[in-house]
């Protein structure tokens, strides 16, 4: 595995966007930041959100729909590790929001579903009929946690509706190549969920255990003291989830069979995206460090996003 730097600096980066002309859009978490990086390593800080940007896609027009968690604290390790942690002391509430590329114009899309407020907004995939599922993480709070949940939204602009709730700590979403599945990727437990999906925004649900209705697809591989963040899909519909505190990214055949662990140097590899031509490059953000990586001549070519 070959692993290519490609820039350094950044503030906990997040949501990789891999844009045909070789650059990687991202968002920065700690700085408010939606920030694109070129494919020479230049870093543009393009638009300052504000809270706490934590997911990013492109819509069917070319805006960029942002998942806003409101806002982390954030400390420093003794190894210079930047470590996430609970509700920040300015923190401005949930949200999704969009971004006009050609004008930096920012619009807040919402910040409730069903009259109740986001907590914290995570991630998001887009489906083909171009609509897009999303998650809140939920936030967390010295003595207390909020409820997470999985939503779609039908269209940019639509109303948001529930499809499954409630829900520990929902954070990384993705879609299986032929759209039949949603899968969404638990952070505390290290657990992966998926779901059939009847039409679009409406899951089947199995009744029991899971209140939520979806099935388990594996659990805290390889032991504890790991953590599911973000995900991207490969052609043959395997999840490559970025694992915290492992430190890497847990490769998962959708059966929930686990096939490899690929380590990572950052406690914190929190979500990937594959690009360039042939889609065999591999984008990762060490968040911990800093740093956007690239993983070239990947063996199997990742799925195209909707």
């Amino acid at each position: 595995m070959k692993i290519r730097e490609i820039a350094t600096g950044l503030q906990f980066p997040e949501g990789p966007i891999a844009m045909e002309d070789g650059s990687v859009l991202l968002v920065e978490i700690a700085s408010g930041m939606l920030t694109r990086v070129s494919s020479n390593g230049k870093v543009h800080r393009l638009v300052t959100l504000g809270g706490g940007p934590n997911g990013a896609a492109l819509a069917p027009n070319g805006d960029v729909i942002v998942c806003n968690n409101g806002g982390l604290r954030f400390t420093t390790l003794d190894d210079g590790t930047l470590k996430p942690g609970h509700e920040s002391a300015d923190y401005s509430g949930g949200r999704v929001e969009r971004v006009d590329l050609h004008t930096g114009n920012v619009e807040r899309l919402f910040d409730k579903v069903d009259g109740e407020r986001l907590k914290g907004p995570n991630d998001l995939v887009f489906d083909k009929h171009g609509g897009f599922y999303f998650t809140d993480l939920g936030k967390a709070r010295q003595h207390d946690l909020d409820w997470g949940g999985v939503f779609y939204v039908p269209e940019v602009g639509a109303k948001p509706q529930i499809v499954a709730y409630p829900v520990m700590t929902a954070n990384g979403v993705a879609l299986s190549p032929d759209g039949a599945t949603l899968y969404y990727a638990e952070t505390e437990g290290a657990r992966l969920w998926a779901f059939d999906i009847e039409q679009p925004g409406r899951l089947k649900r199995d009744p029991w255990p899971s209140m939520h209705g979806g099935r388990l697809l594996t659990a805290a591989p390889g032991g504890q003291y790991q953590r599911f963040d973000s995900m991207a899909v490969d052609v043959y519909g395997n999840l490559y989830i970025g694992t915290l505190l492992h430190g890497g990214i847990t490769i998962i055949s959708p059966d929930g069979r686990i096939c490899r662990h690929l380590p990572l140097p950052d406690r914190y590899p929190t979500n990937l995206c594959f690009g360039g031509p042939d889609m065999r490059t591999l984008y990762v953000t060490l968040s911990g460090s800093g740093r956007l990586i690239a993983i070239d001549d990947c063996p199997v070519p990742g799925l195209r996003l909707n």
